[in-house]
């Protein structure tokens, strides 16, 4: 996972340690990023994962991207958060991201939730939120509760392309299992 071919726009031609965004506000940033989580997630929707799209940055730069791989990887802990986490960890030769920002396109479950306290990622971007799962304010928010560590929460970046995109792909699957139910049996 050296490679970020997923930065769209002008990026694509900026290696990402190059890349400058500095002179962007903070919701300009927030888009930025968001925007390619929602690549990510579109890639995860074409495997046929729940289309969730993860990126880390470190002061401004990507350091580690990941999406759902619960189907392909058989594997309860396939999120696109964790995958993000490990990388930014695996890049960074560390577990604390201290400086670092999460982009994730959908609000985290109770165990991503857990890894972000645990990697002490100081402010979370979130675009959809969750109310099955949500676990930063929709079902519960776990981290108003008294862990060590307390993240600044920023819900609803590009909410609308985030819930969208899920719920385009979740009416295909419905859509997709009403015909296999209907189909002759050969």
């Amino acid at each position: 996972m050296n490679e970020t071919p997923w930065l769209s726009g002008f990026s694509r031609e900026i290696p990402p340690e190059l890349l400058d965004l500095s002179f962007f506000s903070r919701e300009q940033e927030d888009a930025f990023w968001m925007k390619q989580a929602l690549h990510l997630a579109e890639e995860a929707a074409v495997l046929g994962e729940v289309p969730v799209g993860a990126v880390v940055t470190w002061e401004g730069k990507p350091v580690g991207w990941g999406i759902n791989r619960r189907e392909t990887g058989k594997n309860a802990l396939c999120h696109g958060e964790v995958e993000a986490i490990d990388a930014a960890c695996r890049r960074l030769g560390g577990w604390r991201l201290w400086k670092a920002v999460l982009y994730v396109t959908l609000e985290p479950c109770p165990m991503c939730t857990g890894a972000i306290i645990n990697a002490r990622i100081p402010r979370l971007v979130f675009g959809a939120k969750d109310p099955k799962a949500g676990s930063c304010g929709s079902v519960i928010d776990l981290f108003a509760l008294p862990y060590n560590h307390r993240p600044q929460v920023c819900p609803g970046v590009m909410e609308e392309e985030c819930a969208g995109l899920l719920r385009t792909f979740f009416q295909a699957l419905r859509q997709r299992r009403k015909e296999e139910k209907t189909e002759p049996q050969r």
